[in-house]
């Protein structure tokens, strides 16, 4: 009885570590809390370039991973590349931008 007590203990504690270890972040993975945070950083930029009446009607994609935004589709002037790029850096939460706009 005493060895089948031992056995639960440990399986349980095994089956504890692999759940834990499911939920780390690695390089290339995500955590589920970082992909939510990722979620609503995305969310906000979108938000706030819609609010930009220039750039309301543009073709913008954002995508983000750990905190790094990157916008991507076309503008019609080197101005909204930039004006896209300011907005998303005064997002809260935003580690970096990579602006990936095309000019047509």
């Amino acid at each position: 009885m005493l060895n089948l007590n031992r056995i639960m203990k440990f399986l349980a504690c095994c089956v504890v570590t692999v759940a834990f270890m499911g939920c780390a972040a690695t390089q290339k993975h995500e955590s589920t809390g970082q992909y939510v945070d990722d979620s609503v950083i995305t969310t906000k930029v979108k938000a706030a370039i819609f609010k930009e009446d220039t750039l309301k009607t543009m073709q913008i994609s954002v995508k983000t991973y750990q905190g790094v935004v990157q916008l991507s589709g076309f503008v019609d002037s080197a101005r909204s590349v930039a004006k896209a790029g300011e907005i998303a850096r005064g997002v809260e939460n935003v580690v970096s931008v990579e602006n990936d706009l095309l000019v047509k």
